[in-house]
């Protein structure tokens, strides 16, 4: 991800922040709609699911040029997504569901260039997200293993 898309992302932020449940609602909307499978992995989300993930949007924006500001959260997400066993092939649906709700709910100031940016940033969290929870799912495959007598 480049410093322009960085810089486009983080341009976002105060809408993030002005509409950024509007943005999470539709995008659970969608994500249930096409991809209705997908409420097994939230049915113990709580009631405010929305508005947790359109924080997290928002501070994914703004911090997007520092994002160890961002670990802390990250790993404890990861270690939800984990304990809901959320795998890579589900990230495909959220990110697809989130772009589209942000064209939806931003309209005219979701151009392409910031659709396209949205795109990269998302996959580059993504990708962070799978690696994690690929070693946390490795760490408790481990601690299941029997031990030798």
């Amino acid at each position: 991800m480049n410093e322009q898309v960085k810089a486009i992302v983080k341009s976002t932020a105060p809408l993030l922040k002005d509409r950024g449940e509007e943005i999470t609602t539709a995008m659970y909307e969608h994500l249930f709609t096409n991809y209705p499978e997908a409420k097994a992995l939230f049915k113990n989300a709580s009631k405010d699911q929305y508005i947790k993930l359109a924080n997290m949007v928002y501070a994914y924006a703004a911090n997007i040029d520092k994002l160890e500001n961002l670990q802390k959260g990250i790993e404890k997400v990861a270690q939800i997504h984990v304990d809901t066993k959320i795998l890579p092939e589900h990230y495909p649906w959220v990110g697809e569901s989130l772009l589209v709700a942000i064209k939806q709910v931003l309209g005219d100031a979701a151009t392409d260039e910031v659709m396209d940016a949205w795109a990269q940033a998302y996959g580059f969290l993504s990708t962070v997200f799978i690696d994690k929870e690929h070693e946390l799912y490795a760490q408790a495959k481990a601690s299941d293993a029997p031990t030798p007598a």
